[in-house]
């Protein structure tokens, strides 16, 4: 068929056909790599930037490492004040046996308690219970500060005073909530 065209018209099909060929090879393979090129020069400054805060961090690399063991050596010092983490039972019992000890200590006198639900918070275990002790001014705010500086780490979380007998207002029926703190044991799977 290409045979019997003039020879004109065979140079038009063969230039046509070139041309139908650049157009191809620009369209399917050189336009998709400048596309590439243009989308990575734009990353460029993004990855620059990632590079250079890794290289900061890979330089702090001591620095993280001292404040973190520092970290941990606080908290092992401060579980030392935590209770008793056999279980949460045996937590509060000794909560309740610390709390009584302090209330007798003050001269107060123990009227209930009752224990109160766990509740997780993150990698504590806290450990509510609730007392409710009786006395004197004097004696419930020195209740209140052997509370504060006993060596086991105890939060009073909510505290009610009400007068016992308004004709007499000697004496107040406090009821307080207060919660100790334990680390669950970590169990290996």
């Amino acid at each position: 068929m290409i045979a019997n065209l003039s020879r004109r018209e065979r140079f038009i099909i063969l230039g046509a056909a070139a041309v139908l060929v650049i157009a191809a090879g620009w369209l399917f393979v050189i336009e998709p790599i400048r596309e590439r090129n243009a989308m990575t020069a734009e990353l460029v400054p993004v990855r620059e930037e990632v590079l250079s805060r890794r290289r900061d961090l890979v330089a702090r690399k001591g620095a993280v490492a001292t404040e973190l063991s520092s970290a941990e050596e606080r908290i092992e010092k401060l579980s030392g004040r935590f209770l008793t983490a056999a279980a949460p039972a045996v937590a509060a019992s000794e909560l309740q046996n610390i709390a009584k000890e302090m209330a007798a200590a003050a001269k107060t006198e123990t009227r209930s308690e009752r224990i109160l639900p766990t509740v997780e918070r993150g990698e504590l275990v806290e450990i509510p219970i609730e007392i409710a002790v009786s006395g004197e001014v004097r004696q419930l705010v020195d209740l209140l500060t052997r509370i504060e500086s006993a060596p086991k780490l105890i939060r009073v979380q909510d505290l009610k005073v009400r007068v016992m007998n308004i004709t007499q207002p000697k004496e107040l029926l406090a009821t307080m909530t207060l919660s100790g703190f334990i680390r669950p044991a970590k169990t290996k799977a």
